[in-house]
C-alpha cells in the first residue's frame, strides 16, 4: 500500500524516483550533519594551529551557526520559489567551495569566512532537502522516510567526531573539511539524475526579513560571545544585546506586515501545537547544542582526552539515535506525536542531569556512557515525530518554509547555548568540571521544558492523519 502510495504521489510532485529521492537527501543533509559534529572535537587543535582563544573557538562554531540559523527561512522560500532541487543543488556547491576553503585557510581571518559561506550553503541546502522529501511521499510512507533520514542524520553525526578525531591525531585538523568532498559529489549526481524539479512558485522572497533576521542574530550572538568570554557585560556588550533583542522584534512586525509574503507566515501560529512544537524545538535544541560544544572540550582539556578518543565518546549517543528514530517515525504514525515528544524530551533531560557524573579521572564507562545513553533514547524518541509532525502542520505548498523554519528554530537554540558556552570554555582545571556540570542541569531543565510544552499544547488526537489530509 506505501508502495501504491508513493507512485501516485509521483506526478503531482514530479519527483520519479522516490527512493533515490531519499538518498539525495540524506547524503546532502549529512554534509551539515558530518560537519556539525566533527568540528567541535578540532577546536583545540584549530585554536593551536591558528591562535585564539575561548571566544575565537566560538566564533570558528558560531560563523557556521549563524548564517545558517539566520538564512534557513530564506532558504526554504527561495526553494518554494526558485524550485527546490536547483536550490538543493546550488547549496552543496557553495558548502562545498566553503568546504575547501576551510582546509586551506592560513589563519583564522580566513577560516572565519569560510565557515560562514558554508554556513551560506547548509542554510539553503537542509530546508529544500527536508522538502523534497515531505513531498516524494504521503501518509505512512512519509513517516517511515523522514524516520529513515533521521536515522542517517545521526549515523552521520556518528561517524564525524571518530573520524574526525582520528584525522586530528594522525594529520591534523584540514583534512576534516575535505571528508565533505565526495559527499558532495554524489549527492549532486543522484539529484541531477533521480529527481525531478518541484516548488517553483511566484511568491516574491522576503529581503526585508531575511536582512533583519541575520542583523538581529548576529548582534545578539555577538553581545552573548562577548559576555561569556569577558565574564562581564561591556557597553559595547550592551548594545550588541538590546540592538539584537530590537531588530528581531522589528524582524516579527515586517513579518506581520508581509502576512502571507513573509518567510515566517505568523499565521502558522495560530495553532497551539505548532507555537508548541516551535517551543520545543529551541529549548531542545539548545541543550543538545550545549553539550555537543562542550563535552568533547571538556574531555580533551579538562579529561586529557585525545581527539580520537573525545570523539568516539559521543559515537554510543549517535548510534542510538540512529538505530531509534525509524522506528520512533512508525510509531508517531500510529499513535500521533503528542507521547513521543512528551517522553524522549523528558528522559533526554534525565540523561542530561546523569552528566554531573562527569570527573576527568573517572572512568567513561560509569561517568559518560550512562547519561549519554540515556539522553540517546530521548532524542530518538524525539527527533523524527518531531519533524513529521512539523512537515504535516501546513500544507504542500509551504514544505519548505516550514522545514526551514523549524531548521533555524533548531539551529538558532544552538547558537545561542554556543555563545552561552564560553562561560564554561573560559575556564580551567576544577572550575571547568564544575562548570560543565551547571551547564548539564540547565539542559536537563530545558529538555524537561520541551516535553511538558509538547504535552500542553499537543491534542491526545494530534496524529499526522488529519493534517496529511490537507494535501
Amino acid at each position: 500500500m506505501a508502495r501504491n502510495h508513493e507512485q501516485a504521489r509521483a506526478p503531482s510532485t514530479g519527483l520519479a524516483h522516490p527512493r533515490w529521492t531519499l538518498a539525495t537527501c540524506i547524503l546532502a543533509s549529512s554534509l551539515a550533519f558530518i560537519d556539525g559534529s566533527v568540528v567541535n572535537v578540532a577546536l583545540p587543535a584549530i585554536g593551536k594551529s591558528l591562535g585564539g582563544g575561548a571566544a575565537d573557538l566560538q566564533w570558528t562554531v558560531n560563523a557556521y551557526m549563524l548564517p545558517l540559523s539566520a538564512l534557513l527561512l530564506i532558504g526554504g522560500a527561495a526553494g518554494d520559489h526558485f524550485g527546490r532541487r536547483r536550490l538543493l543543488i546550488v547549496g552543496i556547491v557553495l558548502f562545498t567551495i566553503a568546504s575547501i576553503g576551510c582546509a586551506l585557510a592560513p589563519k583564522l581571518g580566513v577560516l572565519l569566512p569560510a565557515r560562514a559561506l558554508q554556513g551560506i550553503g547548509a542554510a539553503i541546502l537542509l530546508p529544500n532537502s527536508l522538502a523534497i522529501l515531505g513531498n516524494a511521499f504521503t501518509g505512512s510512507a512519509k513517516g517511515r522516510a523522514v524516520g529513515t533520514w533521521a536515522a542517517a542524520g545521526a549515523i552521520a553525526s556518528a561517524v564525524g567526531p571518530p573520524l574526525g578525531g582520528w584525522l586530528v591525531g594522525t594529520i591534523g585538523w584540514r583534512p576534516i573539511f575535505l571528508i565533505n568532498v565526495p559527499v558532495a559529489a554524489a549527492a549532486i549526481a543522484i539529484a541531477l539524475l533521480a529527481v525531478k524539479e518541484s516548488g517553483e512558485g511566484e511568491q516574491p522572497l522576503d529581503w526585508p526579513g531575511a536582512s533583519l533576521a541575520t542583523l538581529g542574530l548576529f548582534a545578539l550572538t555577538w553581545a552573548l560571545t562577548s559576555w561569556t568570554s569577558a565574564r562581564h557585560m561591556s557597553g559595547t556588550s550592551w548594545a550588541g544585546l538590546i540592538g539584537g533583542i530590537g531588530a528581531l522584534l522589528l524582524f516579527v512586525w515586517v513579518e506581520h506586515r508581509r502576512g502571507n509574503r513573509a518567510m515566517m507566515p505568523l499565521h502558522f501560529f495560530g495553532s497551539a501545537a505548532f507555537g508548541g512544537l516551535t517551543l520545543l524545538t529551541f529549548f531542545l535544541y539548545a541543550a543538545l547544542g550545549g553539550l555537543i560544544l562542550l563535552l568533547p572540550y571538556v574531555l580533551i582539556v579538562g579529561g586529557g582526552y585525545s581527539p580520537l578518543q573525545a570523539g568516539t565518546a559521543l559515537l554510543p549517543f549517535s548510534i542510538l539515535v540512529g538505530g531509534g528514530s525509524r522506528a520512533m517515525g512508525r510509531l508517531a504514525e500510529t499513535i500521533g506525536p503528542r507521547w513521543p515528544l512528551t517522553l524522549g524530551p523528558i528522559v533526554t533531560g534525565a540523561g542530561f542531569a546523569l552528566l554531573v557524573r562527569v570527573e576527568p579521572q573517572a572512568s567513561y564507562w560509569t561517568s559518560i556512557l550512562p547519561g549519554m545513553a540515556v539522553l540517546a533514547l530521548g532524542m530518538a524518541g524525539a527527533v523524527a515525530p518531531l519533524t513529521t509532525a512539523v512537515l504535516s502542520a501546513v500544507d504542500d505548498k509551504h514544505t519548505g518554509t516550514a522545514s526551514g523554519f523549524n531548521s533555524a528554530i533548531a539551529r538558532t537554540g544552538g547558537l545561542i547555548a554556543t555563545a552561552l558556552a564560553g562561560a564554561v570554555m573560559a575556564r580551567s582545571g576544577a572550575g571547568l568540571i564544575s562548570a560543565f556540570h551547571a551547564a548539564a542541569l540547565i539542559g536537563a531543565a530545558l529538555a524537561i521544558l520541551s516535553g511538558l510544552i509538547a504535552f500542553l499544547t499537543l491534542s491526545a488526537g494530534a496524529d499526522r492523519r488529519e493534517p496529511a489530509s490537507r494535501g
